[in-house]
């Protein structure tokens, strides 16, 4: 299967990010631990969108529909029996309703199995 470059999967998929629940925005095997990571990558400030906690979870029940039907498997042969840990990076850590938010998908998140993990990147320098 040939491989596709970032601009065809953009102008075929639209761009990666939380907002766009058709993709996954990267996946990559951490060879220190031998898991499979799923990115979702969040660029906006927390409550900057009326929709961006509902964008998140269908970002991540889409995450885990790709793992739990086995799309995963079938796309990646090689990630067959490894562990999964679908992880969140956003710029600032979650505040306000974004704090539960987080807690309550991480937690139904590991009840299927699955790691959850919040990496804040801190802020895009400025040009």
């Amino acid at each position: 299967m040939e491989r596709m470059t970032r601009e065809q999967m953009v102008a075929e998929f639209g761009e990666p990010g939380v907002q766009n629940p058709m993709i996954v925005d990267l996946i990559e095997l951490d060879r220190a631990t031998d898991r499979v990571v799923l990115t979702m990558i969040e660029r906006r400030a927390w409550n900057s969108h009326p929709l961006q906690l509902r964008q998140i979870e269908e970002k991540i029940n889409r995450y885990l529909g790709f793992v739990l039907e086995g799309h995963m498997g079938q796309q990646h042969p090689e990630f067959i029996g490894k562990g999964v840990v679908i992880r969140l990076n956003c710029a600032d850590a979650p505040v306000g309703e974004a704090v539960k938010f987080v807690a309550a998908a991480g937690h139904a998140i590991r009840q299927e199995g699955v790691e959850f993990a919040v990496n804040v990147l801190g802020p895009s320098p400025q040009p």
